[in-house]
């Protein structure tokens, strides 16, 4: 596909440095444009853990759009081809360039690439920007799952983290990732045994995972998190019920004690949204999980996260 003002191309290292200051810049720009204050209080030194992590998973996998004459970036989207499924990461255009046709041409290249690999597209987008939202679904993107996202401050002293007499919550290992994989098929029809290795091992020291097993040793669910300047948030995560998600949910907020993750709650969860406020937690804003292509019914509780983007 050729475009007269800007051409597509994979981000090389030498740009992430601009797409990290365009991601800034621009999440910025449109959250204050609202009214609201700023996400990125960093500054785009934050905002590199996007180059930073999907590039640690799947090199290559960042498309910028390029000015033909200036040769700035008007705007950058990443994606994460997975076992059964390409995932849309977080896309941003240059305020300079909205409505200028780059957003729609980095999604429809990503669903091509998509389509040829014979795998759906999954995302999660903010129901309160209704411009990404009808950009996906123009694109033929359908809105699968609701969620409100939520915030906790979560005290020094830490949280009352109750032990079930069914099952219990442990620290994520390397040996659990074939199971973990297993579950995720069963509950949502996806895998991205990548995914989970990388947060269980903790390379960069941002992560951090939990298991949720019965007496008998069978997975139960399973939830990582993340504490850094540029996402600070409990995700992924999936459980067969919402008791087994409210446990792991709330392991993981109790790790990050003195911070104030987000996390998203399918709304139609009603007692694990309830146990969320009775802990003390927030609403924020809402988003939407869209799929392009094969989708399958959820079997359980989906947390996602926007990093990296579960679909």
């Amino acid at each position: 596909m050729s475009h007269p003002e800007f051409t597509i191309r994979a981000m090389a290292p030498a740009d992430w440095s601009e797409v990290s200051d365009l991601i800034c810049l621009s999440t910025n720009y449109w959250y204050q444009s609202q009214g609201k204050p700023p996400i990125f209080t960093s500054g785009p030194a934050a905002t590199r853990l996007f180059c930073e992590v999907y590039e640690d998973l799947d090199p290559g996998c960042c498309l910028v759009a390029e000015h033909r004459q200036t040769r700035r970036l008007m705007g950058s989207c990443f994606y994460h081809p997975r076992e059964t499924h390409f995932s849309l990461g977080i896309m941003n255009a240059h305020p300079n360039y909205f409505r200028s046709g780059v957003a729609r041409a980095l999604l429809a290249e990503i669903v091509q690439r998509a389509e040829e690999a014979g795998k759906p597209v999954r995302l999660v987008s903010s129901a309160m920007n209704l411009d990404s939202f009808s950009l996906y679904t123009r694109a033929g993107f359908v809105p699968r799952q609701t969620y409100q996202d939520m915030y906790l401050r979560v005290p020094d002293e830490g949280l009352p983290v109750p032990v079930h007499p069914d099952f219990q919550v442990r620290d994520a290992r390397p040996a659990d990732v074939p199971a973990i994989g297993a579950l995720e098929r069963r509950i949502a029809g996806i895998a991205r045994e990548k995914d989970y290795r990388y947060f269980i091992e903790n390379l960069a020291g941002y992560w951090h995972a939990s298991v949720a097993e019965s007496a008998e040793g069978t997975l139960l669910g399973f939830a990582a998190s993340i504490a850094h300047p540029g996402s600070t948030m409990i995700g992924p995560g999936f459980a067969v019920d919402q008791t087994v998600a409210a446990s792991l949910l709330l392991t993981e907020l109790d790790f990050r004690r003195g911070c104030s993750p987000v996390f998203l709650l399918p709304v139609d969860a009603a007692d694990l949204v309830q146990q969320a406020y009775l802990w003390g937690s927030r609403n924020c804003e809402m988003h939407v999980a869209q799929v392009h292509g094969k989708w399958q019914p959820i079997q359980g509780i989906v947390l996602p996260t926007f990093m990296p983007e579960t679909g």
